[in-house]
């Protein structure tokens, strides 16, 4: 079970917090649902904002490591906090509230927000479709249009920037957070990113336009090296078996 909670879900939370069906724990009876009440309260909430890969913590919890400073989010200076990040001044930092709805909702006043959605492509053998973008193994995502649902818009990013056809969404995965720049404009692009499934087998096509060298099918060994070669919020929709070669962390299904 996952401790970050913070992630919004734009499917309306249909799957309830980390995946639970809390329509089903309702329905069962009343020590099912403070269960659940309770179980939701004692996890930490809290959202990791990367900036050149290092991430910007934001949670409900005051104290999160020895190393990191905790500044209150009414005196948080997020702006600030970027460029000395940027400027290797700065490498541990938390920002805290109690108040879990603040935490989203401070980033988006703070700076100006950039929706995107994209997939993590399973095929029937177990293979992951990856992208080679900026020197790097990424994931298939792109800008939400005017009218799309996230839904939409990451079906619609995948095969546009893979060739790939005949995609489903099988569930949602998570939202990531980093802070990029445009015209030398600070701009936080939060991607919402989802579990597909395709049985394409044919040729794969990267999409010049946006700067893709290669779209490639990788198989868990591949997947894993690739991983050492990509972004932190990237890394953060991966089993941690991706994450590690040691064969004892290896499991035999993804």
């Amino acid at each position: 079970m996952s401790q970050y909670i913070g992630d919004f879900h734009p499917d309306a939370h249909v799957k309830g917090f980390c995946g639970c069906n809390l329509i089903a724990l309702i329905c069962s009876n009343n020590a099912a649902v403070f269960c659940a009440v309770s179980l939701f309260n004692i996890i930490v909430q809290m959202y990791k904002v990367f900036v050149k890969e290092i991430p910007i913590i934001l949670s409900t919890e005051k104290n999160i490591g020895e190393h990191y400073t905790t500044i209150p989010l009414k005196q948080a200076r997020f702006k600030k906090l970027v460029k000395k990040i940027n400027n290797g001044e700065l490498l541990y930092v938390n920002l805290y509230h109690k108040n879990a709805e603040k935490l989203e909702r401070f980033l988006r006043k703070k700076i100006k927000v950039v929706e995107a959605a994209g997939g993590l492509v399973y095929n029937s053998k177990k293979e992951i479709l990856f992208i080679r973008r900026n020197k790097k193994w990424d994931l298939p995502k792109g800008k939400i249009e005017k009218g799309e649902t996230h839904r939409e818009a990451a079906l619609r990013e995948v095969i546009e920037e893979t060739g790939v056809q005949d995609l489903e969404i099988r569930d949602f995965l998570k939202t990531t957070y980093h802070v990029f720049t445009r015209n030398d404009k600070f701009r936080l692009k939060i991607t919402y990113w989802y579990e597909m499934f395709s049985d394409y087998d044919g040729p794969l096509i990267p999409e010049p336009e946006e700067g893709i060298k290669k779209v490639k099918w990788k198989n868990f060994e591949k997947s894993q090296k690739a991983l050492q070669d990509s972004y932190e919020n990237i890394k953060l929709l991966f089993p941690k078996e991706y994450l590690t070669t040691h064969p004892n962390d290896r499991k035999s299904e993804v």
